[in-house]
């Protein structure tokens, strides 16, 4: 009956430091943390190695329901996998204790405003660019290839994987450029 505790901050910014304190005092036998987007479970090695090892009758404590998961798809997925592992989950700053049926209707709810929470960040995201654009002052990111460089290397003769390697990117960008062109 181990209780393994999972910490994640979003940012290099951000520290663990409050979440590794709760999880402590929750009594963990075994914490893992690491610092990846919540959006999805994708790309989350620690959150990953706690799934594939956790076992019967453990249980996967976090703080919040948004340290483990800012969708209800990916939320429901990481409790079917403990479900079906015999292990629960528990969260130290909500009532939730996948155990109980009000802890798994609390879960639930949590989980659906954790992703209405995303989604609305989301859309504030997408129409400050829309303003800034219409302003004039939004220009994305500064182009990293030299489409000069290409079309030049080009015109010598240099085929696009030699070209991806003098300039140091990838092929595809080389054919990406020189279709256009």
């Amino acid at each position: 009956m181990a209780r393994i505790g999972y910490a994640r901050v979003s940012t290099a910014d951000q520290d663990h430091a409050v979440q590794l304190a709760a999880l402590t005092g929750a009594g963990c036998d075994l914490i893992r943390s690491e610092t990846a987007s919540g959006s999805n479970i994708a790309g989350r090695p620690e959150l990953a190695t706690i799934l594939a090892f956790i076992g019967k009758s453990d249980t996967l404590v976090v703080t919040r329901v948004d340290r483990l998961a800012r969708s209800i798809g990916d939320l429901q997925d990481i409790v079917r996998t403990l479900r079906s592992k015999g292990a629960a989950l528990q969260v130290t700053e909500q009532p939730i204790d996948t155990r109980t049926a009000a802890g798994k209707a609390f879960l639930d709810m949590l989980g659906v405003f954790a992703e209405f929470e995303t989604n609305l960040r989301r859309e504030r995201q997408l129409e400050g660019i829309a303003r800034a654009k219409a302003a004039g002052v939004y220009k994305g990111r500064a182009p990293s290839i030299d489409v000069s460089a290409i079309t030049a290397l080009k015109a010598k003769g240099v085929g696009p994987a030699e070209i991806a390697r003098r300039l140091g990117i990838g092929r595809a960008s080389v054919y990406r450029v020189l279709g256009k062109a």
